[in-house]
């Protein structure tokens, strides 16, 4: 069995190596973990760092996006015939021992496992701006899509290969986790959530997106629902 942990990365070069060396060598019974960093046009070291921690490294020549850099993944991921892939963020706000949760979720049959910061309804450290920001895309997500989640903006997830194949949308930007979760849906594949921690530094609190950039995001999940392109 193959599991290939996918990390979107933007000007990542100072954080990344250590985050790529937390990631378990071997996760349940399954020996083969690949480590792949979808470089999206850094403009420092990332590329360099990341291959020198010991990761597959995509280069895009433009910066396509958080969304664009996750489907460059995926896609690695089904053409290479991996079994269950992973995607979690590069910044090291996700704790990496955490991905044996999520394939577990899967293996036991689903097949979209969302990692959730605020299953339980507890804030775990986000900050209050994020934290209803959070809550306010978990609505527009179920008035879009019809789906209830705890943490629909997680960029920590678990796909099946099933999932892999069905989940192909056209985000490029930070919209891809609703419409992600949205495609799942509409491909009627088996979604839950699986709490998680949250690990908040100021270097994470500064690579965040900004809050104003939500009405971004509702924007073109509006012209992807009008186009039916999710």
């Amino acid at each position: 069995m193959k599991l290939c942990v996918i990390m979107p990365a933007y000007n990542e070069a100072s954080v990344i190596a250590d985050v790529i060396r937390q990631i378990p060598k071997k996760i349940m019974d399954i020996n083969n973990v690949e480590v792949i960093v979808v470089n999206d046009n850094s403009t420092d070291n990332t590329s360099r760092v990341a291959k020198e921690a010991g990761a597959v490294v995509l280069n895009h020549r433009l910066n396509l996006g958080a969304g664009g850099a996750t489907m460059t993944g995926l896609e690695y991921a089904r053409r290479n015939n991996f079994d269950v892939a992973v995607t979690m963020d590069s910044d090291g706000q996700h704790d990496p021992s955490e991905i044996k949760k999520l394939v577990k979720r899967v293996l036991s049959g689903y097949d979209l496992v969302i990692g959730s910061r605020l299953l339980g309804s507890q804030r775990h450290g986000m900050p209050l701006i994020k934290w209803i920001g959070n809550n306010a895309f978990n609505v527009i997500t179920f008035l879009f899509y019809g789906v209830w989640v705890t943490d629909s903006q997680s960029g920590f997830k678990a796909f099946s290969k099933k999932a892999m194949e069905k989940c192909q949308v056209e985000s490029v930007g930070y919209e891809i986790c609703s419409a992600l979760i949205g495609k799942a849906k509409a491909e009627h594949l088996r979604i839950c959530e699986e709490p998680i921690k949250i690990i908040y530094t100021d270097y994470s609190k500064r690579k965040g997106q900004h809050y104003l950039n939500g009405f971004n995001i509702v924007i073109r999940l509006a012209l992807s629902k009008i186009r039916g392109s999710l």
